[in-house]
């Protein structure tokens, strides 16, 4: 950069990976730099604006080109991305992935590096659904099939909206109209669906490890979108992803997870998660609604909420699962919330700056009071929402290469 620029001032790394401000002092001799896509410079420039000096204009087209085109296609590295700074030599940035799964069926086979590259490449995608312009084309002509057995509303319509802003064609099959009815098993579907050649498929279903099954049946990959009372990854990936945003960190944090334990697939998954990643995992919640093997999963036991909640960072309250019950397991309603429902008299007991949340959807007077769940200064169930979005366009995309 000799002659070309006289100063070049250091580059800041935040403490979020692939996120970087590069602060410029431009010379006289300096040249505007090549302008980027236009739908990129919509993007960036209040960015630009706020973190850039007015005078130092000279390279502000090519700064943050990461916000959009960090992550592209390939296999194991994201290609090298390129400032072109006034006429001067590539600077150039890569970063190597490590995520290698072919499907995502659940948290518990993958690497704490495999997770923090999923949630890094998210945070991309969260920046990218708060610009103008909401569109990539990592899976641009590829197809994406939603197949969910299961009654839904947020995970599927955040799976569908997901696919489109990766540039996916998705098609949703309408499960409770389809050939099932009539007889057919769920490798006959899965075999019909192969035959099809799509290149991803979400998928949910009310049996535990038939995500799983149809993954061994079909040469595309399977996105588990909950299973039974068995998995539940992308809900555990938002949820991790909540937790560092709020937090600023995703380990050595105490998190307790409230409520009915013994039927939620999302506790299972988070255990798994917030386990590999060197939480302190605390369950919470009757025994009638406690696993009887949950002692063997490396984490704290309580059936008191106000000893449960004692010093929490997070308070992650679960939904009864009635459809999933065979039994009376509670009293009543009335009942199961005066002793184990999240009001602010229970949350006290936890430390002052912790955040609550809940996967949806709530129960409000059930598990947890609405004012508690309305506070905006401690609940964070609307940035959940947020971040499912982004978790599964990094999901979807990883596994689009892979």
């Amino acid at each position: 950069m000799v002659g070309v620029l006289e100063r070049v001032g250091e580059v800041h790394l935040k403490t979020q990976p692939f996120w970087f401000f590069l602060r410029f002092r431009a010379c006289r001799t300096g040249r505007a730099a090549r302008s980027l896509p236009r739908a990129t410079q919509g993007h960036l420039r209040r960015k630009q604006q706020k973190h850039f000096p007015a005078k130092e204009t000279a390279i502000r087209r090519s700064v943050a080109w990461c916000k959009l085109a960090f992550h592209r296609r390939c296999t194991d590295v994201i290609p090298t991305l390129i400032w072109r700074l006034s006429g001067a030599p590539f600077v150039a940035y890569t970063a190597v992935m490590s995520f290698r799964a072919q499907h995502l069926l659940g948290i518990e086979h993958l690497a704490p590096d495999e997770i923090t590259s999923l949630l890094d490449l998210a945070e991309t995608y969260a920046e990218l659904n708060r610009s103008d312009i909401k569109h990539a084309e990592a899976l641009k002509g590829l197809t994406q099939i939603n197949m969910f057995f299961e009654a839904s509303t947020r995970t599927q319509a955040s799976f569908e909206l997901a696919g489109k802003r990766l540039g996916a064609d998705v098609m949703n099959m309408q499960m409770s109209a389809s050939s099932l009815k009539k007889g057919e098993t769920l490798i006959d579907t899965a075999l019909t669906l192969n035959a099809m050649h799509p290149d991803l498929l979400v998928v949910r279903h009310p049996s535990s490890g038939a995500v799983s099954l149809l993954a061994q049946k079909v040469n595309c990959a399977v996105l588990n979108a909950g299973d039974g009372r068995h998995e539940h990854p992308t809900q555990a990936l938002l949820d991790a992803l909540t937790i560092r945003r709020a937090k600023g960190r995703l380990h050595r944090l105490t998190i307790a997870i409230c409520g009915d334990i013994a039927h939620s697939r999302v506790a299972r998954s988070n255990i798994h998660l917030l386990g590999k990643m060197e939480n302190r995992v605390r369950l919470v919640g009757p025994p009638t609604l406690m696993p009887a093997q949950a002692g063997e999963w490396g984490v704290e036991i309580a059936t008191d909420m106000r000893d449960g909640l004692e010093d929490a960072d997070v308070v992650m309250m679960l939904r009864l699962q009635k459809e999933r019950m065979d039994g009376a397991f509670i009293p009543s309603e009335r009942e199961y919330f005066h002793r184990f429902g999240l009001d602010a008299e229970k949350l006290s007991n936890a430390k002052p700056d912790a955040i609550v949340m809940h996967p949806g959807p709530m129960n409000r007077g059930v598990e947890i009071d609405g004012t508690i769940a309305d506070d905006i200064n401690r609940s964070v169930i609307q940035v959940q929402v947020v971040m499912g979005v982004a978790v599964r366009m990094a999901a979807m995309d990883l596994l689009g290469r892979n």
